[in-house]
């Protein structure tokens, strides 16, 4: 079957993780199970869409900190979801245009819209690729074609690794693919917590374990894992909305009000 845009809808039977993000952005890329699914979400945890928001605008803002100063060139995004606001090549080519944007996800239907958006543009593509397969990753032909070995990297690991609990070995995973990037690259991750945080946090984990794929929140010690053999950027991993103003006061400022999302930028060595 095929939507009117031309898109086939894979997989449009159920309620999928990045439509739903899709969904809480304020996209057109998702189904009715993707909304229903939301609108369970939702209702258990009504910030559930700042948090969606927040985790995008530091996207942008970690992009711009990598290609702005520190001359990044090339960047992975992995499970980069639905052409939405503010998508990587969009943001890394307005301050370097020869950068290069490689997206991959597990979703054929999100791979499938990117690579509509992105015909256009020779310096970016769209793969489908699985996290669980880190050198099905590393080996894809457009990958090796568009990112050159020996030079920095960016791996974005943005708002994907609380759909790998434990038992799928998520920091294996993680070194699996930054133990092959070379000196000078970097690693992103947001990662959702429920640090200081209500019960709706954890019920609204539970709905979306229930409605769309396994979900497992973190804390902060956890998600500093991820940043093993890596230097943190100041201000390190701290919650969201805020690590840009923290950045730039150069120190960490856990303040109420924020939402329970971690974010952090490292180095890798």
């Amino acid at each position: 079957m095929r939507g009117t845009d031309g898109v086939a809808a894979v997989g449009a039977e159920g309620p999928n993780v990045a439509r739903v993000y899709d969904y809480f952005l304020g996209g057109a890329h998702n189904f009715p199970a993707d909304r229903e699914a939301a609108a369970q979400v939702e209702r258990a945890w009504p910030q559930i869409r700042d948090a969606a928001r927040v985790n995008r605008l530091f996207l942008g803002e970690a992009v711009r900190y990598l290609a702005g100063e520190v001359g990044i060139r090339q960047f992975l995004d992995i499970g980069s979801g639905m052409p939405t606001m503010g998508n990587v090549h969009e943001v890394a080519q307005q301050l370097a245009p020869e950068a290069q944007v490689v997206y991959v996800d597990s979703d054929p239907v999100a791979v499938a819209h990117s690579q509509i958006l992105l015909a256009p543009n020779p310096q970016a593509v769209a793969v489908e690729a699985d996290l669980l397969r880190p050198d099905q990753i590393l080996d894809h032909p457009q990958v090796s074609r568009l990112l050159e070995r020996g030079q920095p990297v960016a791996l974005l690991l943005v708002a994907v690794l609380h759909f790998f609990p434990d038992d799928t070995g998520p920091r294996h995973l993680v070194a699996e693919l930054r133990d092959v990037l070379p000196a000078g690259s970097h690693l992103v991750v947001t990662h959702a917590t429920g640090d200081g945080q209500s019960r709706q946090v954890a019920e609204a984990a539970e709905v979306y374990r229930r409605t769309t794929a396994p979900f497992q929140l973190r804390d902060r010690s956890e998600v500093l894992s991820f940043f093993d053999d890596c230097d943190l950027v100041d201000p390190g991993v701290v919650l969201l909305p805020g690590w840009e103003r923290d950045r730039q006061r150069g120190r960490s400022h856990l303040a109420e009000g924020r939402l329970p999302v971690y974010a952090g930028v490292g180095r890798v060595r």
